[in-house]
């Protein structure tokens, strides 16, 4: 994930990432695990409506890589995002909503 910010190829906020779902930029929406259930829930129909994946990661873990505050991080289409995806299912770091 602190890879994928440095290159540019993240955003956070929940303008930001609304915003990216809506227009078809984000390829991956990333939610922290302590994320408040009404916004859980605005982002999940948003990535249910664009048919994004939105994955949900432990609690801090979002913090923890980025070193930003936040509680949703969408990840650009492009190189970064199927990788993303398997990395966080594979390590059992994330779960697919």
């Amino acid at each position: 994930m602190g890879l994928c910010l440095r290159a540019g190829q993240a955003v956070f906020g929940e303008d930001a990432c609304l915003k990216a779902l809506r227009t078809g930029e984000a390829g991956l929406l990333i939610l922290d695990g302590d994320i408040s259930e009404n916004a859980r829930e605005r982002y999940e129909a948003a990535g249910a409506r664009e048919n994004i994946p939105v994955v949900r990661i432990r609690p801090g873990l979002l913090w923890e890589s980025t070193g930003k505050p936040g509680k949703a991080m969408a990840v650009i289409k492009g190189g970064f995002t199927e990788p993303m995806l398997r990395s966080l299912e594979t390590k059992g770091s994330a779960e697919r909503e």
